[in-house]
């Protein structure tokens, strides 16, 4: 499919990015474990793309991918610090650090969907509880909104659907229903507090968040930028602001190119300070 994605483009390539959500090991290019890829254990898909395309290529996380995507082409391209979170599925994250892409000893750091934000709260996939994962993201709104239903919903709009997902407690919430409200309150306060926390330690020019929940939209963003000004600390709260993502569905890919581009500048970055003359006898 990638050879004739190729083809059909008319275009030559000199590197291949991934995007893959985690666990990975990108500095050996491997994919560990994907949550969302049954059975890929151990995968080589660095080796895999080059051998197939038969150039340089590069695996990153997802969400770190996206990071560097909307901080070179996004909502980030003016900013020197950035914080970036995908609230969808799952949460994930990425930080880049005075115009520098922050990886992590390991090459996993950025996993901000697994701050704490409840002691002893929701257990989460990671195997802790309380994570923000476990109640912000679009699949923990829901079973919390289906667990709210079924304890004591039956007067709520949302007991009426035959499944409920994020984008219904959102819906329902606009229209006052008390149930969704107190769903969607809950969804705001902790998403504000993990995000006072990543403000305090980073002072981000910007907090950029994206993903699926964000189509809510002002609903969203309003009362969590205005909470976390009120809560972030002098003078982080006045330097950091939160916005949307600019670059949509397609901020992965996107990051994937960029982190493709940072891989051929380091070839070319190594082949400019080889030294001359080949190796040394």
């Amino acid at each position: 499919m990638g050879q004739r994605a190729i083809a059909e483009s008319g275009l030559a390539i000199e590197a291949v990015g991934i995007s893959c959500g985690g666990p990975l090991d990108a500095k050996a290019g491997v994919l560990t474990g994907p949550l969302h890829l049954p059975g890929w254990i151990d995968l080589p898909i660095v080796e895999l793309a080059e051998r197939e395309f038969g150039v340089p290529a590069v695996l990153e996380n997802d969400a770190t991918a996206g990071a560097l995507g909307e901080f070179r082409y996004g909502a980030a391209r003016d900013a020197d610090t950035m914080v970036y979170l995908t609230i969808s599925t799952g949460i994930g994250g990425g930080a880049v650090i005075d115009g520098r892409l922050h990886r992590g000893a390991a090459g996993n750091g950025g996993e901000f969907g697994h701050v704490m934000v409840r002691t002893g709260g929701r257990p989460c996939l990671c195997g802790r509880r309380g994570c923000l994962e476990g109640y912000a993201s679009g699949t923990s709104i829901a079973l919390r909104a289906r667990e709210a239903v079924a304890e004591r919903g039956q007067g709520s709009s949302l007991a009426q659907l035959p499944v409920v997902h994020a984008e219904d407690v959102v819906a329902a919430a606009a229209d006052g229903d008390p149930l969704a409200s107190e769903l969607w309150e809950e969804t705001i306060d902790v998403l504000a507090t993990a995000l006072t926390d990543l403000v305090n330690v980073f002072e981000p020019d910007l907090v950029v968040l994206g993903g699926g929940v964000t189509r809510s939209g002002d609903a969203l963003l309003v009362p969590v930028r205005e909470r976390v000004a009120a809560a972030a600390m002098a003078p982080a709260a006045a330097a950091s602001t939160v916005v949307l993502a600019a670059l949509g569905d397609v901020v992965c890919v996107v990051g994937a190119g960029a982190v493709a581009f940072d891989r051929l500048d380091q070839l070319e970055g190594a082949i400019a300070g080889a030294p001359k003359g080949g190796p040394r006898g």
